[in-house]
């Protein structure tokens, strides 16, 4: 049993921590960096398995009960099904999920299924592989599919993850919301966000949340709202008749923040209490001073003491008040 739990100065409890092993990534996604890609944090800088797992073993302590691995992708750093394994057995961590762009997944999902991975959200934002190669400037539609397939085979809870781009992707969100008229699965369609290295692509976000119902509605006449899970990002529905469910992420509107739960820790070891925050303290820094388990919780619960109350706030509160434009994948998408 936790002995000191996680809440923060606005009365939610933190029971989730998203951690980003890597920001390193096979593919160059519109939406999260450049074409040329960015530079990459040293080998050093990184926080090293033992690291991560001491992190974990700590704030499963305080009653982190759920972790989800992202990167970069995950799966380009080395030894990451050692890691995984690890994780898998601490003690208090309930579900271990992972988040992977699936081009280096296949062959894997075996292993994964065995140690127990509770989930996996697959990164797909186009089923035309001309599209596909345009946003992720990679020939790697069918090593995608192919873990798609090897997921739902092996019984792994499964949600695709589409990051809706203006003039990229609009007409593969209904041919993506028919996935789940056979298959068990979640599709989420998530807001584009302006993390991409370069700031937003747009001076208005005209594909949000509403727009996106709206477009899947005209489709889908008889498309039901079901109840959302506690703690839920996406807003869920139901086409009748279809195994599988649709979901939409207000990512950049932020509609959800009231009901936060999770944490983040990016690469190098950054605290994010808060996606669109600037990073709160280094932890990695700290443990490399030489500081103690007990120093470490101390500093955890002072940083969530002085949490911003949403995402608008923390944005406002970034240092020197600039904007976003760091890459996703630098702080775990």
């Amino acid at each position: 049993m936790a002995l000191t739990k996680l809440y923060d100065n606005h009365g939610r409890h933190i029971n989730y921590v998203r951690l980003a092993v890597t920001d390193r990534c096979n593919l160059r996604c519109f939406y999260c960096m450049p074409e040329e890609g960015i530079k990459y944090v040293p080998k050093d800088a990184l926080l090293s398995y033992e690291e991560m797992l001491r992190l974990m073993h700590l704030l499963a302590g305080m009653g982190i009960e759920k972790v989800r691995i992202t990167g970069g992708e995950p799966f380009v750093r080395r030894d990451m099904l050692y890691f995984l394994k690890e994780l898998c057995a601490i003690n208090g961590i309930r579900k271990v999920n992972i988040t992977t762009n699936g081009t280096l997944t296949e062959a894997l999902v075996p292993e994964l299924k065995a140690m127990g991975i509770h989930s996996v959200n697959l990164s797909l934002d186009a089923l035309d592989k001309g599209r596909f190669f345009e946003i992720t400037r990679r020939d790697a539609y069918d090593q995608v599919m192919g873990t798609y397939r090897a997921l739902l085979e092996h019984g792994i809870s499964t949600k695709i993850n589409a990051v809706v781009m203006e003039n990229k992707n609009i007409e593969d969100l209904i041919p993506m919301a028919m996935l789940t008229k056979d298959d068990p699965v979640g599709v989420r369609f998530i807001e584009e966000m302006p993390f991409n290295g370069e700031g937003s692509h747009y001076e208005t976000l005209a594909w949000n949340h509403r727009q996106i119902l709206k477009h899947l509605q005209a489709h889908f006449p008889d498309m039901e709202k079901i109840p959302d899970p506690p703690h839920s990002t996406s807003y869920n529905y139901q086409i009748p008749g279809h195994q599988g469910t649709v979901g939409i992420i207000a990512a950049y509107s932020r509609t959800f923040c009231g009901t936060c739960n999770r944490i983040r820790l990016t690469p190098k070891g950054m605290l994010k209490t808060c996606l669109y925050d600037d990073g709160v303290f280094n932890v990695r820094d700290i443990m490399r001073a030489g500081a103690t388990d007990e120093q470490l919780k101390a500093t955890f619960l002072d940083a969530l003491g002085n949490r911003a109350k949403d995402g608008w706030e923390a944005e406002r509160s970034r240092q020197f008040g600039l904007p976003v434009q760091e890459s996703m994948s630098t702080i775990g998408g």
